[in-house]
Order: structure tokens, then sequence, then C-alpha cells
């Protein structure tokens, strides 16, 4: 719950910057086309690219989490998730050390049946517990490219 509120707020500040953004770019560019004054038409028209870029990033990553978390809550209550005993630090994360461990079994699932969208979300967590956050994403992304064939 506290992940969520953390991402609502974080969304909502990048949210209240690109709307302020926005009215300066927008500003900036009447300004410049009452003015006759081409670079702050160029920096009023660069200036909307940016909030607009935001915007999709924002959207995308928010997309994302709540298609990860919808596979998350599916396989934990296919009783999927990984239920190995693993020693966690003080913030509640595997240690490093634990997550390498795991990771080969998971590794191997998934080279068994590439097409089990399962296999790609646990080992996204194997990735994540051995601290290879690149990696977990690409992972769950599979994960979800799969599932979303599976349905089809």
């Amino acid at each position: 719950m506290r992940l969520r509120v953390g991402v609502a707020v974080m969304a909502a500040l990048l949210l209240l910057y690109i709307l302020v953004v926005g009215q300066r770019a927008v500003a900036a560019l009447v300004a410049g086309l009452d003015e006759g004054e081409p670079v702050l038409v160029v920096m009023g028209a660069a200036m909307i690219v940016l909030p607009l870029i935001a915007l999709w990033a924002l959207g995308r990553e928010l997309w994302f989490g709540w298609r990860a978390e919808r596979l998350a809550r599916r396989l934990e209550s296919e009783g999927g998730l990984p239920t190995e005993a693993v020693e966690t630090s003080p913030s509640g994360r595997p240690t490093r050390a634990d997550g390498d461990a795991l990771f080969p079994v998971y590794r191997a699932q998934v080279e068994a049946d590439e097409a089990d969208w399962r296999a790609w979300y646990r080992l996204s967590l194997a990735y994540s517990a051995a601290g290879d956050t690149k990696r977990a994403r690409s992972a769950v992304r599979e994960a979800i490219r799969r599932e979303r064939a599976e349905a089809a």
C-alpha cells in the first residue's frame, strides 16, 4: 500500500510540474508570436514537446506497473509465487547471495517452457532479488507479452 501511495504522490507531482511547464511554454509561444521573436517561439514550442514526452513516459510506466501487479496478483491466487525461504535485509529485500542462488532454478523453468508467462514472472523476481533491475523489468515485460498471447 505504501508503494501505491508513493507512486500516486510522485505521479501527482510530475503532473503538476508538467502543467506548470506547459503553461509557461504556451505563454512563451504566445509572447513570441505577439512580439515577432522567433527565438521565443522556438523555445515555447520546444517546451511544449517536453511535457508531452513526460506525459507519455508517465503513462507508459503506470500502465507497466498496473499490468505487472495484475500478473503478480493472478500468480499469487494460483499459488505460483516462489515459496523458497530466503534471508532478507532490514529493508525486506532478499539478500543478493540468496537471490543469486535461486536464479538458476527460475532460468531453467523459462528454458523448459519459454511460452509460460508464470516462469517469466518468477524469473523477473529472481533477477530483482539478484539486484538486476534492468533484466527484471525485461522479464516482466516478456511475462506480460506471453500472458497476453496466451489469453488471445
